[in-house]
């Protein structure tokens, strides 16, 4: 049995197909049905990948959320959609104008035009103990900026992680890169689950874990 969606985010029949969904207003370009509820693109959202994959996220819905590389909106427009306060880092500023657009309909999305890997200087506003990060930086040291960030979550809280093997070495094989990068969080993060997430992104993997 697949684990349970978090409450928020349903399964909702568009164009003759079953898809993730949640309610809020649309942000980039997905239909919309009648009563409100929006198409979770897996195809363009890495965390909606996780859950089509049938990943154990551990999410409820209404948690406190850090998300790290939020670009212009699209996947943490949908975590707003169903969790508590979200906090958005994202450090290119073309993009980070699209997500200001996103949160003005979403009182609960805070962005933030930040480094990932350097939390220092958004720990001011980010509280701590959350409940989850949600992490997509495509930077080499991707374990690192999870490592950085752990300072924000609670002991029993998740990092959920997708790991794009391609901004750590464009040479080197997928799977060692992944290896890489596991054994570096290991030094803070218990593993609980890793997923490939081929069918939807070439050369990602899926990290959820939680702090040592």
């Amino acid at each position: 049995m697949s684990p349970s969606l978090p409450a928020g985010v349903e399964r909702r029949s568009f164009d003759g197909r079953e898809r993730l969904a949640t309610r809020g207003e649309p942000v980039y370009g997905e239909p919309q049905d009648d009563d409100g509820w929006r198409a979770w693109d897996a195809g363009r959202s890495k965390l909606g990948a996780m859950l089509e994959l049938g990943a154990d996220v551990g999410l409820d819905g209404g948690e406190r959320v850090l998300y790290l590389g939020a670009a212009a909106g699209t996947t943490v427009s949908h975590v707003a959609d169903f969790a508590g306060p979200t906090y958005a880092v994202e450090f290119a500023p073309r993009p980070a104008r699209d997500l200001l657009d996103v949160a003005e309909s979403r009182e609960t999305l805070f962005p933030l035009l930040k480094d990932a890997r350097e939390p220092e200087t958004y720990a001011h506003v980010v509280e701590s103990g959350l409940d989850c990060i949600i992490q997509d930086v495509a930077t080499r040291g991707q374990g690192t900026v999870a490592l950085r960030n752990k300072r924000f979550l609670a002991p029993d809280g998740r990092l959920l992680a997708a790991i794009k093997a391609r901004s750590e070495d464009v040479l080197s094989d997928p799977a060692e890169v992944f290896s890489d990068v596991l054994a570096d969080l290991r030094a803070e993060y218990e593993i609980i689950d890793t997923q490939r997430l081929d069918r939807y992104h070439d050369d990602h993997l899926a990290v959820i874990a939680t702090p040592k």
